[in-house]
Protein backbone atom coordinates (compact mmCIF):
# COMPACT_ATOMS: atom_id res chain seq x y z
CA UNK A 1 0.00 0.00 0.00
CA UNK A 2 1.38 3.38 -1.04
CA UNK A 3 1.17 6.35 1.29
CA UNK A 4 -0.68 8.29 -1.40
CA UNK A 5 -3.42 5.61 -1.36
CA UNK A 6 -3.81 5.90 2.41
CA UNK A 7 -3.89 9.70 2.20
CA UNK A 8 -6.62 9.45 -0.46
CA UNK A 9 -8.66 7.09 1.74
CA UNK A 10 -8.35 9.43 4.74
CA UNK A 11 -9.43 12.36 2.57
CA UNK A 12 -12.45 10.33 1.50
CA UNK A 13 -13.40 9.67 5.11
CA UNK A 14 -12.59 13.19 6.32
CA UNK A 15 -12.60 15.58 3.33
CA UNK A 16 -10.30 18.55 3.92
CA UNK A 17 -13.03 20.85 2.58
CA UNK A 18 -14.95 20.16 5.80
CA UNK A 19 -12.19 21.71 7.94
CA UNK A 20 -12.44 25.22 9.34
CA UNK A 21 -10.59 27.88 7.34
CA UNK A 22 -8.07 28.40 10.17
CA UNK A 23 -7.27 24.71 10.50
CA UNK A 24 -4.27 22.76 9.19
CA UNK A 25 -5.28 19.28 8.05
CA UNK A 26 -3.92 16.62 5.72
CA UNK A 27 -0.36 15.40 5.11
CA UNK A 28 2.41 16.98 7.21
CA UNK A 29 5.38 14.70 6.44
CA UNK A 30 5.88 11.69 4.21
CA UNK A 31 6.76 10.74 0.63
CA UNK A 32 3.50 9.85 -1.18
CA UNK A 33 5.35 7.05 -2.98
CA UNK A 34 6.60 5.30 0.14
CA UNK A 35 5.18 1.97 1.27
CA UNK A 36 2.88 1.81 4.29
CA UNK A 37 2.46 -1.25 6.46
CA UNK A 38 1.83 0.10 9.98
CA UNK A 39 -0.36 3.02 11.03
CA UNK A 40 -0.53 4.51 14.54
CA UNK A 41 -3.57 6.57 15.56
CA UNK A 42 -3.12 9.27 18.23
CA UNK A 43 -4.73 12.48 19.44
CA UNK A 44 -1.53 14.53 19.70
CA UNK A 45 1.61 14.25 17.55
CA UNK A 46 3.82 15.01 20.56
CA UNK A 47 7.33 13.67 21.20
CA UNK A 48 6.20 10.59 23.19
CA UNK A 49 3.80 9.59 20.40
CA UNK A 50 6.47 10.11 17.75
CA UNK A 51 8.83 7.96 19.84
CA UNK A 52 6.13 5.28 20.11
CA UNK A 53 5.70 5.31 16.34
CA UNK A 54 9.45 4.97 15.76
CA UNK A 55 9.77 2.15 18.30
CA UNK A 56 6.87 0.27 16.69
CA UNK A 57 8.30 0.86 13.18
CA UNK A 58 5.17 2.69 12.13
CA UNK A 59 5.11 4.20 8.65
CA UNK A 60 2.33 6.69 9.37
CA UNK A 61 0.78 8.53 12.31
CA UNK A 62 -2.82 9.65 11.91
CA UNK A 63 -3.30 12.41 14.49
CA UNK A 64 -6.32 14.46 15.45
CA UNK A 65 -4.48 17.60 16.49
CA UNK A 66 -2.23 19.45 14.04
CA UNK A 67 1.50 19.60 14.65
CA UNK A 68 1.90 22.91 12.82
CA UNK A 69 -1.34 24.83 13.30
CA UNK A 70 0.27 28.26 13.28
CA UNK A 71 2.56 29.55 10.56
CA UNK A 72 6.27 28.87 11.02
CA UNK A 73 9.39 30.17 9.32
CA UNK A 74 11.53 27.13 10.09
CA UNK A 75 11.56 23.66 11.62
CA UNK A 76 15.01 23.58 13.17
CA UNK A 77 15.53 20.82 15.72
CA UNK A 78 16.07 23.47 18.39
CA UNK A 79 12.31 23.57 19.05
CA UNK A 80 9.96 20.75 20.14
CA UNK A 81 7.96 20.89 16.90
CA UNK A 82 11.14 21.08 14.84
CA UNK A 83 12.55 18.04 16.63
CA UNK A 84 9.32 16.18 15.93
CA UNK A 85 9.56 16.97 12.22
CA UNK A 86 13.22 15.89 12.11
CA UNK A 87 12.48 12.65 13.97
CA UNK A 88 9.55 11.83 11.70
CA UNK A 89 11.48 12.44 8.48
CA UNK A 90 14.71 10.77 9.58
CA UNK A 91 12.76 7.63 10.56
CA UNK A 92 10.52 7.57 7.51
CA UNK A 93 7.34 8.19 9.50
CA UNK A 94 4.61 10.13 7.72
CA UNK A 95 2.14 12.31 9.61
CA UNK A 96 -1.46 13.05 8.65
CA UNK A 97 -3.92 15.27 10.53
CA UNK A 98 -7.72 15.06 10.58
CA UNK A 99 -8.95 17.78 12.94
CA UNK A 100 -12.08 19.90 12.47
CA UNK A 101 -12.95 17.86 9.37
CA UNK A 102 -13.14 14.83 11.67
CA UNK A 103 -15.12 16.84 14.24
CA UNK A 104 -17.98 17.44 11.80
CA UNK A 105 -17.85 14.07 10.00
CA UNK A 106 -20.69 11.56 10.14
CA UNK A 107 -19.58 9.64 12.12
CA UNK A 108 -16.95 11.81 13.71
CA UNK A 109 -15.31 12.70 17.00
CA UNK A 110 -18.51 13.47 18.90
CA UNK A 111 -20.26 10.29 17.71
CA UNK A 112 -17.47 8.22 19.23
CA UNK A 113 -17.65 10.25 22.46
CA UNK A 114 -21.41 9.76 22.75
CA UNK A 115 -21.14 6.00 22.28
CA UNK A 116 -18.28 5.76 24.78
CA UNK A 117 -20.42 7.21 27.57
CA UNK A 118 -23.49 5.08 26.93
CA UNK A 119 -25.64 7.05 24.49
CA UNK A 120 -27.39 4.38 22.40
CA UNK A 121 -30.15 6.32 20.67
CA UNK A 122 -29.96 7.87 17.23
CA UNK A 123 -27.51 10.76 17.11
CA UNK A 124 -28.05 14.14 15.48
CA UNK A 125 -25.65 17.09 15.18
CA UNK A 126 -25.83 19.72 17.88
CA UNK A 127 -25.00 22.33 15.22
CA UNK A 128 -25.73 20.90 11.75
CA UNK A 129 -23.47 21.81 8.84
CA UNK A 130 -25.07 24.16 6.33
CA UNK A 131 -24.42 21.86 3.38
CA UNK A 132 -25.43 18.58 5.04
CA UNK A 133 -27.65 18.37 8.15
CA UNK A 134 -26.33 14.87 8.92
CA UNK A 135 -22.92 16.37 9.68
CA UNK A 136 -21.92 19.10 12.10
CA UNK A 137 -20.46 19.96 15.47
CA UNK A 138 -21.43 17.98 18.56
CA UNK A 139 -24.10 15.32 18.87
CA UNK A 140 -27.39 14.86 20.72
CA UNK A 141 -28.84 11.47 21.65
CA UNK A 142 -30.60 9.56 24.39
CA UNK A 143 -29.63 7.04 27.02
CA UNK A 144 -31.30 3.60 27.01
CA UNK A 145 -33.03 4.49 30.26
CA UNK A 146 -33.22 7.50 32.61
CA UNK A 147 -30.44 7.95 35.12
CA UNK A 148 -29.20 10.63 37.51
CA UNK A 149 -26.52 13.22 36.89
CA UNK A 150 -24.33 11.53 39.52
CA UNK A 151 -24.69 8.14 37.84
CA UNK A 152 -24.11 9.62 34.37
CA UNK A 153 -20.96 11.38 35.59
CA UNK A 154 -19.70 8.05 36.91
CA UNK A 155 -20.51 6.43 33.56
CA UNK A 156 -18.48 9.11 31.78
CA UNK A 157 -15.54 8.42 34.08
CA UNK A 158 -15.80 4.69 33.29
CA UNK A 159 -16.25 5.20 29.56
CA UNK A 160 -13.34 7.57 28.98
CA UNK A 161 -9.64 6.90 29.62
CA UNK A 162 -8.41 8.04 33.03
CA UNK A 163 -6.63 11.38 33.29
CA UNK A 164 -5.35 13.62 36.08
CA UNK A 165 -8.10 16.07 35.12
CA UNK A 166 -10.78 13.48 35.80
CA UNK A 167 -14.49 14.18 35.30
CA UNK A 168 -16.48 16.89 37.09
CA UNK A 169 -20.10 17.95 36.92
CA UNK A 170 -22.21 21.03 37.63
CA UNK A 171 -25.84 20.56 38.65
CA UNK A 172 -28.10 18.67 41.02
CA UNK A 173 -26.58 15.18 41.46
CA UNK A 174 -30.09 13.70 41.54
CA UNK A 175 -31.24 15.42 38.35
CA UNK A 176 -32.83 13.03 35.83
CA UNK A 177 -30.77 12.57 32.68
CA UNK A 178 -32.14 11.09 29.45
CA UNK A 179 -31.17 13.41 26.59
CA UNK A 180 -27.43 13.94 26.29
CA UNK A 181 -25.51 16.52 24.26
CA UNK A 182 -21.79 16.05 23.70
CA UNK A 183 -18.93 17.81 21.96
CA UNK A 184 -15.46 16.33 21.81
CA UNK A 185 -12.75 18.81 22.72
CA UNK A 186 -13.34 22.43 23.76
CA UNK A 187 -17.09 22.98 23.57
CA UNK A 188 -18.13 26.00 25.60
CA UNK A 189 -19.04 27.81 22.37
CA UNK A 190 -21.94 25.35 22.02
CA UNK A 191 -23.51 25.91 25.45
CA UNK A 192 -26.42 27.75 23.90
CA UNK A 193 -26.94 25.02 21.32
CA UNK A 194 -27.06 22.40 24.09
CA UNK A 195 -29.82 24.33 25.84
CA UNK A 196 -31.73 24.84 22.58
CA UNK A 197 -31.52 21.09 21.88
CA UNK A 198 -33.39 20.34 25.11
CA UNK A 199 -30.54 18.31 26.57
CA UNK A 200 -30.60 17.26 30.20
CA UNK A 201 -26.80 17.28 30.33
CA UNK A 202 -23.99 18.58 28.14
CA UNK A 203 -20.65 16.75 28.12
CA UNK A 204 -17.58 18.48 26.72
CA UNK A 205 -14.10 19.70 27.73
CA UNK A 206 -12.27 22.87 28.68
CA UNK A 207 -15.27 24.57 30.27
CA UNK A 208 -14.24 27.91 31.71
CA UNK A 209 -15.41 29.25 35.06
CA UNK A 210 -17.45 32.26 34.00
CA UNK A 211 -19.34 30.73 31.05
CA UNK A 212 -20.06 27.60 33.12
CA UNK A 213 -21.32 29.45 36.20
CA UNK A 214 -23.44 31.86 34.16
CA UNK A 215 -24.90 28.95 32.20
CA UNK A 216 -25.70 26.99 35.38
CA UNK A 217 -27.60 30.00 36.77
CA UNK A 218 -29.95 30.00 33.78
CA UNK A 219 -31.50 26.60 34.59
CA UNK A 220 -30.14 24.94 31.45
CA UNK A 221 -28.68 21.45 31.06
CA UNK A 222 -26.35 20.12 33.71
CA UNK A 223 -22.69 20.23 32.70
CA UNK A 224 -20.08 17.48 32.68
CA UNK A 225 -16.49 18.52 32.00
CA UNK A 226 -13.78 15.98 31.11
CA UNK A 227 -10.19 16.26 29.90
CA UNK A 228 -9.81 17.53 26.33
CA UNK A 229 -7.64 14.57 25.28
CA UNK A 230 -10.01 12.04 26.85
CA UNK A 231 -13.09 13.33 25.02
CA UNK A 232 -11.36 12.96 21.64
CA UNK A 233 -9.52 9.68 22.25
CA UNK A 234 -12.56 7.41 21.52
CA UNK A 235 -12.55 8.65 17.92
CA UNK A 236 -9.21 6.97 17.25
CA UNK A 237 -10.66 3.45 17.28
CA UNK A 238 -13.51 4.58 15.02
CA UNK A 239 -11.09 6.13 12.53
CA UNK A 240 -8.97 2.98 12.69
CA UNK A 241 -12.01 0.81 11.95
CA UNK A 242 -13.28 3.01 9.11
CA UNK A 243 -9.89 3.20 7.41
CA UNK A 244 -9.51 -0.58 7.65
CA UNK A 245 -12.96 -1.15 6.18
CA UNK A 246 -12.27 1.23 3.29
CA UNK A 247 -8.88 -0.23 2.39
CA UNK A 248 -9.80 -3.84 3.08
CA UNK A 249 -9.16 -6.21 5.99
CA UNK A 250 -5.51 -7.04 6.56
CA UNK A 251 -4.23 -4.33 4.23
CA UNK A 252 -2.59 -2.42 7.09
CA UNK A 253 -1.48 -3.21 10.61
CA UNK A 254 -2.96 -0.54 12.85
CA UNK A 255 -2.77 0.48 16.47
CA UNK A 256 -4.33 3.11 18.73
CA UNK A 257 -1.89 4.87 21.04
CA UNK A 258 -2.88 4.71 24.69
CA UNK A 259 -0.31 7.29 25.78
CA UNK A 260 -2.02 9.99 27.82
CA UNK A 261 -1.00 13.26 26.18
CA UNK A 262 -3.42 15.50 28.05
CA UNK A 263 -1.64 18.65 29.19
CA UNK A 264 -2.55 18.09 32.87
CA UNK A 265 -0.54 15.39 34.60
CA UNK A 266 -1.11 16.01 38.34
CA UNK A 267 -4.27 16.37 40.43
CA UNK A 268 -4.58 17.00 44.16
CA UNK A 269 -7.94 17.71 45.78
CA UNK A 270 -6.28 19.11 48.88
CA UNK A 271 -7.03 18.44 52.54
CA UNK A 272 -10.64 17.41 53.24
Amino acid sequence: MRLSDVFAALDELYPPAWAESWDAVGPVTGDPGQDVRRVLFAVDPLAPVVAEAVAWNADLIVAHHPLLLRGVTGVAATTPKGRAVHTLISNGVALFTAHTNADVADPGVSDALARAVGVTGELRPLVPSADDPRRGLGRVGTLPEPTTLAAFTAAVARGLPATAWGVRAAGDPGRTVVTVAVCGGAGDSLLGAARAAGADVYLTADLRHHPATEFAEQDGPALVDAAHWATEWPWLADAERRLGALLGPGTLETRVSTLVTDAWSLHDEGVK
